[in-house]
């Protein structure tokens, strides 16, 4: 998508602004799986990791307050 977009921009059929909107958007996503497998957990019996976020709450969590 990267090179895409910068082929388009030297062709002039997108704008810089577009551009680097959609550059910075990229970005974020790719910190986000960056993040994810840093500091994510894995539940019992898998390979996937996930990142609580600030303001969730784990089933583990939910399971004691209840």
């Amino acid at each position: 998508m990267m090179s895409a977009l910068m082929s388009d921009v030297i062709e002039g059929r997108v704008t810089p602004g577009v551009s680097n909107a959609a550059v910075n958007a990229g970005g974020k996503l790719l910190k986000i799986v960056e993040l994810q497998l840093k500091y994510g957990t894995s539940p019992p019996g898998t390979e996937r990791k996930t990142l609580l976020l600030c303001g969730e709450k784990s089933q583990a969590q939910t399971k004691r307050n209840a």
